[in-house]
């Protein structure tokens, strides 16, 4: 390899290296997906309680292990109320209402913007009579 190839390898090698510092300051560590996994298992969730950061996206990565389908929504009493009483069968437009196939994985990514603590409730017939309710704590 001749020094004018050699000079070009090590310029290379350089810039990507400051690209990736670059990189790193000015989107930062915090400002990247924090991923939460929730498995459900025998119409439970677990784990059933959850501490996550306002500000920063929650990457749910939530694992059907169930031959059955199921739900997730998260929110405060109001949006389980309406769930409760609604009809909505399947979901997939909000990141905070999604619907979980038989033996499936779906992902979904929040960002909390408020403190507090809500929860998670499977709501179709019977589940959350069954105890398919969770504890998001959000700090």
């Amino acid at each position: 390899m001749n020094g004018v190839a050699r000079r070009l390898i090590v310029a290379g090698a350089a810039l990507a290296a400051l690209g990736t510092v670059v990189a790193a300051v000015a989107f930062g560590a915090g400002d990247a997906p924090l991923t939460v996994e929730i498995r459900i298992r025998y119409s439970h969730y677990v784990p059933a309680t959850l501490s996550v950061p306002t500000g920063r996206p929650i990457q749910f990565v939530i694992v059907n292990d169930d031959p059955i389908d199921h739900e997730w929504i998260v929110g405060d009493a109001r949006v389980h109320e309406v769930h409760r009483t609604g009809a909505e069968t399947h979901h997939g437009t909000r990141p905070t209402e999604v619907s979980i196939p038989a033996l499936s994985r779906v992902t979904t990514t929040v960002t909390f913007v408020a403190g507090g603590s809500q929860l998670f409730v499977c709501h179709l017939p019977g589940h959350e009579a069954f105890g398919m309710v969770g504890t998001l704590e959000i700090r």
